[in-house]
Order: C-alpha cells, then structure tokens, then sequence
C-alpha cells in the first residue's frame, strides 16, 4: 500500500504532462500535417523562413512558389509555415 501512495505523486505529474504539453503539441503537429498535405495552387502561404508567396505548382514532396518579382522557387511541403487566407 505504502508503494501505492509513494508512486501516486508521480502519476499524477505523468497526467498533468500528457495534457498540458503531450496531448497539445500532437495536435498541432496533426493539425499541420494536414495542412501541408492539402497544398493547392494559388495558396498564398508563408514558408517557416518567412518568404512571403503564391503556390504555382505541386508535387508529392515539393511545392512551386512565385514570389513578388515573378520569381519560382520550389520548396519542400514540409518548409510551409501556414497559409495565409484573405
């Protein structure tokens, strides 16, 4: 019993982790998985670098982006930040 009560602080600390910080980053890492698989064309999107610009084209793994000057550059899906809606 006496191991019972001593292992019960450290369960509870297990918990308090799973919620606040486990169960949360899971999350947003699903959340986007899915949006860079659902990358189309003409999404204006902000790479994690900060490049600001138009998807042009996409591939599986890749994606083709127009910047201001007309410039195309391909990037790795996994390289978009978010995708900016207007």
């Amino acid at each position: 019993m006496d191991t019972l009560v001593g292992l019960l602080p450290i369960i509870a600390m297990f918990a308090v982790m799973w919620f606040f910080i486990i169960r949360p980053a899971q999350k947003r890492q699903k959340n986007t998985a899915q949006m860079q698989n659902s990358l189309k064309r003409g999404d204006k999107i902000i790479t994690v670098g900060g490049l600001h610009g138009k998807i042009d084209a996409v591939d599986d793994s890749t994606i083709f982006v127009v910047v201001a000057d007309g410039t195309r550059l391909q990037f790795e899906r996994v390289a978009v930040g978010r995708v900016v809606s207007e």
